[in-house]
């Protein structure tokens, strides 16, 4: 990641240092556009800050979550997988075999603009989840 990111700016903005592991975890995750574990997002920052631990991944994200750069989604009973922390994001969710599919299609949008008017609220982004049952476990 270039340090003239806006993600890079937004860190420098809010009176941080863009160390090398930081930089390496932004990086991870505005490049995939996938859900990541801290685990899977701590290989792949190796790969690239080969020094970078544990622990600052996980103090990485919690920063990048309170300033909303990413947020954790937590489905199931396991652990957050982090995302990109802008505009909306839609999954549907089997109930039964946990798998979890993201989905384009926003029907948020209208509502989102009617909320934050009727309330005064500044809506940056959103969440949406469907769960249910996929079409194998109905096989099934």
């Amino acid at each position: 990641m270039q340090t003239d990111h806006p993600i890079a700016q937004q860190l420098r903005t809010a009176g941080y240092k863009l160390t090398p592991a930081r930089l390496a975890v932004l990086q991870v995750i505005t490049q995939e556009g996938e859900h990541l574990e801290p685990a899977e997002i701590l290989t792949r920052a190796q790969t690239i800050y080969p020094a970078i631990g544990r622990a600052t991944v996980y103090r990485t994200l919690e920063l990048l979550t309170q300033l909303n750069i990413v947020r954790p989604i937590y489905i199931g009973e396991h652990g957050p997988t982090y995302i990109r922390a802008e505009g909306g994001h839609h999954h549907l969710v089997c109930s039964d075999c946990g798998i979890v599919i993201d989905f384009e299609q926003c029907v948020a949008d209208d509502l989102s603009a009617e909320l934050a008017e009727r309330f005064g609220f500044q809506i940056h982004s959103h969440l949406l989840e469907f769960y249910g049952r996929c079409a194998d476990c109905r096989a099934n």
